[in-house]
């Protein structure tokens, strides 16, 4: 059966909680306070049957203006709303708000309870209706019924309870789609049970057993029991007024205000974007950082706004702006919200938030407020595609992108999917998979492309620029995993080549001038002849009669080409003299089992001054291992 949520609206005292009552015996003035002052203050639960067979779980709110903020609590998940008006008073100034607050909430619909009809004659309820009448034009009552009604004599109960069976059967039916939601409205404990909380879930399906979250601090527990208007029940779904047994945490924990949700789900966030809507009886504009008093869902704090789209938000305008929260709040793109004045205390607006976790903005951004636009009626790809390009080289991941959307697991999947195969977005981290869109990938293989280009410019006889070096050229939030999926790739497509920790453009090719080649052999034979006594600097400078910079350069492109061999910085032996050696250190090695370094120094015929290096690069080589003042052959070796 369908899931619905009546809530009453209304001034003080024109009989709420009495209609209530008379309808379900249910007395929802719970508190102490409530009785001896004979208002509500808080807000009052009951369920009705109505003739159908259809239940309805009734919210009665607060009238008194002191108490407006437990009205938009209890107008969270509301379905239908009725407006109580008092016969004897007619409409008054929190019969204003509380309408107000329904249309900022988008309550679809409703009708309107004369109540205290006893108490006038039917000419005074002729002038009553009528002005109700004039009062709804233009809201989304406009039209609805107006029922009268007597909680004393019980007159117009029948046509009541008919009106409500009505317009239930107009009501659509949520899907038990989507997280689980439930605004938390009441805590409190249950000897031998331990900690309950209550609220009306506004969507998704909670079971028995399960974890739920409580956000915004990230609270995990089982559900212990679930009720439904009183009754055990195994699973709770959307549109029902619910009460949660949280088994493992205390009382003193949790908050109205906060959240049960599935884990996982949501993001708290210090800020908010929203299209927000001033009220046309707001006294005066809305300034940029005034700060206000925000409302959504059960949630109530005071934030600065940033007005990113004008200078001010005159009466009746609507326009795009960040909230600047004083605490963290775990909220849903489409939620509402309505903000309040901090005093004297009245209703300016309310809108819809489009953004859960924005970025600081500046004010009056083009590039803001087009993308706030496609957050706000833009379809699911537009919007998905909004957060790839905010996320930029960081990428997302599926739960991130679920956390900021209203897309549940499996739509959200088909849409990923989607942009895959339309080429708009790439995976580049399968494991964890973290996704980018593909034209973020384009622009740093461009920035690796230029990178090479510019070094090889620079460094004409190297081979290449190291990875490391490469990398920390390009932007520093860059994702090493990003950063080797993007080399992989560009060597697939054999745009660049690797040589062990060198990358190099695929076209890059070493051209010597003749004199250069010239002096390349020379320099290459000079460390033949050297053998295990290599050429110095200073040896190489008389024998080529170059500058020290030149002789570097050749000495270092013959390091690169593999045709010396750098044992430490500064030593440098000839490749063939380094395999030679090799060999001959494995054969005394393999028959005596163990050298020291006067045996190597001479089986070497060299003096210390290249033996320790020697022996030290055979062991970094994982040739030789050294134990005491011994090397021996390793194992793998």
């Amino acid at each position: 059966m369908n899931q619905i949520i009546l809530g009453t609206a209304g001034h003080i005292d024109h009989g709420k909680t009495a209609l209530i009552k008379a309808l379900t015996g249910v007395d929802t003035d719970r508190l102490k306070e409530e009785k001896r002052r004979g208002i509500t203050i808080e807000l009052g639960f009951a369920s009705l049957t109505l003739p159908s067979g259809q239940r309805l779980g009734i919210v009665d709110v607060p009238g008194h203006e002191r108490f407006v903020r437990h009205m938009v609590a209890g107008a969270t998940g509301m379905d239908l709303v009725a407006l109580i008006i008092a016969a004897d008073e007619g409409v008054m100034p929190q019969t204003r708000e509380h309408l107000e607050i329904c249309q900022l909430l988008k309550v679809k619909q409703g009708l309107v309870v004369l109540t205290k009809t006893d108490l006038v004659d039917e000419e005074w309820l002729a002038l009553v209706e009528e002005e109700v009448q004039e009062f709804l034009r233009g809201t989304f009552l406009e039209g609805a019924p107006i029922v009268r009604f007597s909680a004393v004599s019980g007159a117009g109960q029948e046509e009541l309870l008919a009106t409500l069976t009505r317009l239930s059967q107009s009501v659509a039916a949520k899907p038990p789609t989507g997280i689980f939601r439930l605004p938390i409205d009441r805590v409190f404990t249950i000897k031998g049970f331990g900690t309950v909380v209550t609220g009306t879930a506004i969507s998704g399906v909670l079971r028995v057993g399960e974890m739920a979250m409580i956000y915004p601090p990230g609270l995990t527990a089982r559900v212990r029991n679930l009720q439904v208007h009183g009754v055990n029940v195994e699973v709770a779904m959307a549109g029902a007024r619910t009460a949660v047994n949280l088994q493992g945490l205390e009382k003193s924990v949790i908050e109205r205000g906060m959240v049960v949700a599935t884990p996982g789900t949501l993001l708290p966030s210090h800020r908010l974007d929203a299209r927000l809507e001033v009220l046309h009886s707001a006294p005066q504009p809305l300034k940029n950082r005034q700060r206000l008093r925000l409302h959504t869902g059960t949630d109530e704090q005071l934030v600065q706004i940033i007005i990113l789209s004008q200078e001010e938000l005159k009466p009746g305008e609507s326009g795009y702006v960040q909230f600047r929260l004083s605490q963290p709040l775990a909220v849903k793109p489409g939620d509402r919200l309505v903000v309040r004045r901090l005093s004297p205390v009245i209703t300016l607006g309310g809108g819809q938030i489009l953004h859960v976790h924005p970025p600081y903005h500046r004010r009056l951004q083009p590039a803001v407020l087009e993308g706030l636009a496609r957050l706000e009626s833009g379809s699911a790809a537009d919007q998905l595609r909004f957060y790839f390009q905010e996320a930029g080289i960081r990428g997302l991941a599926p739960q991130e992108l679920a956390q900021l959307s209203n897309l549940d697991s499996p739509a959200l999947a088909q849409m990923l999917n989607r942009l895959g195969q339309e080429g708009q977005i790439v995976v580049y981290d399968a494991e964890n998979q973290r996704y980018v869109l593909a034209t973020v990938i384009q622009e740093l293989k461009d920035q690796i492309q230029q990178q090479l280009v510019d070094f090889h410019r620079r460094q004409p006889l190297k081979l290449g620029l190291s990875k490391e070096e490469l990398r920390r050229k390009l932007p520093p939030a860059l994702d090493v995993r990003l950063f080797n999926y993007l080399v992989q790739d560009l060597e697939r497509q054999r745009q660049v080549v690797v040589e062990r920790e060198l990358i190099r453009q695929a076209s890059h090719r070493i051209v010597l001038a003749g004199e250069q080649e010239s002096l390349l052999k020379r320099l290459e034979q000079l460390y033949q002849r050297g053998g295990l006594t290599p050429p110095t600097i200073k040896d190489t400078l008389n024998v080529l009669q170059t500058d020290q910079s030149g002789a570097q350069e050749l000495i270092n492109l013959l390091v690169a080409q593999g045709r010396l061999v750098k044992v430490k910085e500064g030593l440098m032996f000839h490749q063939e003299v380094m395999a030679a050696l090799k060999n001959t250190l494995v054969g005394y090695l393999k028959d005596q089992g163990e050298i020291s370094v006067p045996q190597f120094k001479d089986l070497t015929n060299t003096s210390r001054k290249y033996t320790i290096p020697l022996l030290e690069y055979f062991d970094a080589c994982k040739l030789t291992v050294r134990v005491g003042d011994r090397r021996r052959l390793r194992e793998s070796s």
